[in-house]
């Protein structure tokens, strides 16, 4: 197994470990549709990472694959690249959180190990990214949390929104602008489901919004 994996194999294990389910499995389609590729290429990628010994996988058919620990330990390398890159461009280029992750997808691949951690003592080992994801730390510890999309909390609930899915900048901005970032409290007032149409409080302002409008943010109830 190579020491230094390509920045193929390295795009394939984040989306493994993005995708795989509550048994820690990744289907090729959903693999295929991820990373916008034909069903082939990615049955025959995940052979040749299965006999690297990245994944667990074979090609019968209804099987997935699933993070060996190398390979967990190589797609959490990649995933904290990528989120420092995100947070140092926010903070210190102040670059607009709609603008990194696909600055960040290009360098996460050309960054050394002495460069990350010269980044997470720049920027103080943070725990999140600018978009609420949990960064991994230097030892691959990444912090679980039990989220759920902000769609499926009920009328009268107060949420906190803790993460927001960064691939659509356009969806970003509209959430900025609409204060619907991490740690904005956000009270679920009415739901009306002839209309999807949920009525929500955010820092005093009323905002309507249907389920697809709040898809990609996930946060948790507020403590009492």
């Amino acid at each position: 197994m190579t020491d230094q994996p390509t920045q193929a194999v390295q795009d394939y294990l984040k989306a493994i470990h993005r995708l795989r389910d509550a048994d820690g499995v990744a289907w090729p389609n959903d693999i295929a549709k991820a990373l916008g590729v034909k069903a082939p290429s990615v049955t025959g990628m995940l052979k040749r990472l299965a006999e690297a010994g990245w994944i667990e996988y074979t090609s019968k058919s209804g099987s997935g694959a699933k993070l060996t620990e190398t390979g967990l330990a190589e797609a959490l390398r990649v995933i904290r690249r990528h989120r420092l890159v995100e947070l140092f461009l926010t903070q210190v280029l102040k670059l607009d959180w709609s603008e990194v992750d696909a600055e960040a997808e290009a360098l996460e691949h050309a960054i050394s190990p002495r460069l990350e951690q010269a980044l997470a003592d720049y920027l103080g080992e943070p725990h999140e990214d600018p978009h609420g994801h949990p960064i991994p730390s230097r030892t691959g510890e990444l912090k679980s949390r039990n989220l759920q999309q902000l769609s499926k909390f009920k009328a009268g609930q107060i949420v906190v929104v803790r993460e927001a899915q960064d691939d659509d900048p356009e969806r970003l901005r509209h959430w900025r602008d609409l204060g619907l970032t991490p740690g904005a409290r956000v009270h679920i007032l009415t739901y009306q489901p002839l209309d999807d149409l949920f009525e929500v409080e955010v820092d005093g302002k009323l905002i309507r919004l249907g389920s697809e409008g709040l898809a990609g943010l996930r946060g948790e109830l507020a403590a009492t």
